[in-house]
């Protein structure tokens, strides 16, 4: 039952069109902003078709982005203002709202999560999941730092997603191909360099109402490892010990206490050491990589529909799982896709719940070098890991892609 106090009147900025359908269904009125140069006119169109209005903003244009804010919030009664999306927005939004007194969570909170270097920060003050590091403003400034720094370390963009930037410096020339990467990607600093953390890698993903934070649940994540750490397959529930599980929850939760964190979904990845779980980065938004599907196919949770009803008032539970959700990302050697199965023929197994191959004959595969490269992916669900990881197996043998011709190297040094 929706709770009567509860904010009726959404301003969502950068909201994906499941969410703003999802709220609507929640019983809110959507009022949302998105920047045309980050999304397809269609996928707008869809937005907009949820929402009572959509209005176009410059993100990068945090001054217009503000006053279109305030203006929309004071034009229509806005109760809350939500930015559910990527988080490189999301300081601008967050000031304004709480400006406003329309913000969910204090935008500290948020920026304590998102900035990789204001969390460890926060974190080693605090003595919770100690973690030597140190911030870089260029890539000069790393070059310093490691001169006297003792390797293995993890060098990484303070501010950025996705596997980018990341890297392992295991000797002082492996800074050159970092260097090299950084500079092709323009991926701007400041950067953070801190403790290599060796063990398994989980993502832990969480919805916070009132300050109060619910586990959704654990992903156990694979990923290529040194140097780029690119994310290649993911499996829900993570199949944990009981006492792992309750300390890696333990910490996360803390991690959220700690940063005031409030209001909304938080995705945050910890790696079990040998000295115990530590936290290596979070962000104040859904996991990317269709954890949430995953959480969805093994447990009947929508967390995404789950924001809007624990905005409504309805208390959160954590969800059981009664299946395993597994998701293997496709990497393709570089090269021209000379043949593959119909992606519709392979998605007809209903044990497939999402098939994502958008290369057709004859197109170009270039190599993977972080998460937004990968070449597609595949879901499905299974009664054990094993099993999840064997279908996944099968389905790929019959998706059959065959790469020929393999393309030049491509990038220019920095």
């Amino acid at each position: 039952m929706t709770d009567p106090r509860a904010p009726q009147r959404l301003l969502m900025v950068m909201p994906y069109h499941q969410l703003v359908r999802k709220a609507v269904a929640a019983g809110f009125r959507v009022w949302s902003i998105w920047d045309p140069a980050l999304q397809e006119p269609a996928y707008l169109d869809e937005v907009e078709r949820h929402s009572e209005q959509l209005l176009l903003a410059d993100f990068s244009d945090e001054t217009a982005l503000r006053a279109l804010i305030a203006e929309t919030a004071q034009a229509h009664g806005v109760d809350l203002v939500l930015h559910l999306g990527a988080e490189a927005s999301m300081p601008p939004v967050f000031a304004e709202a709480e400006a406003l007194g329309l913000s969910p969570n204090p935008a500290a909170a948020v920026r304590s999560l998102n900035d990789k270097a204001a969390m460890r920060r926060m974190l080693n003050a605090a003595g919770l999941s100690p973690v030597d590091a140190r911030r870089a403003a260029t890539v000069c400034e790393v070059r310093e730092i490691l001169r006297d720094a003792v390797l293995p370390v993890i060098v990484k963009p303070a501010t950025l997603a996705g596997s980018r930037g990341v890297a392992l410096i295991r000797r002082p020339e492996d800074v050159d191909e970092w260097a090299e990467r950084v500079c092709t990607g323009a991926l701007a600093g400041p950067y953070l360099v801190e403790d290599y953390l060796e063990g398994p890698e989980f993502s832990v993903e969480t919805l916070s109402a009132g300050g109060v934070h619910t586990v959704v649940g654990i992903t156990a994540k694979q990923t290529t490892g040194a140097p780029g750490f690119v994310e290649t397959g993911h499996v829900f529930p993570a199949p944990l010990a009981a006492a792992d599980r309750a300390a890696v929850e333990q910490l996360v939760t803390d991690l959220l206490d700690l940063a005031g964190y409030a209001f909304g979904p938080a995705h945050t990845e910890v790696i079990l050491t040998a000295a115990g779980p530590r936290i290596v980065e979070s962000q104040a938004r859904l996991g990317g990589d269709r954890i949430p599907l995953l959480i969805q196919t093994a447990t009947g949770f929508d967390i995404e529909a789950w924001i809007f009803r624990a905005l409504a008032g309805e208390p959160v539970a954590p969800p059981a799982a009664e299946r395993y959700a597994a998701i293997e990302f496709f990497r393709l050697p570089p090269g021209v896709l000379a043949s593959v199965t119909p992606a519709e023929q392979v998605l007809a197994a209903p044990d497939v719940h999402a098939l994502h191959f958008p290369l057709r004959t004859g197109d170009r595969v270039k190599p993977v070098t972080d998460s937004a490269t990968r070449h597609g992916y595949a879901v499905v669900d299974a009664a054990t890991p094993a099993a999840a990881a064997a279908r996944l197996a099968e389905l790929y043998r019959t998706l059959a892609p065959v790469v020929a011709e393999p393309a030049p190297l491509e990038g220019a040094l920095c």
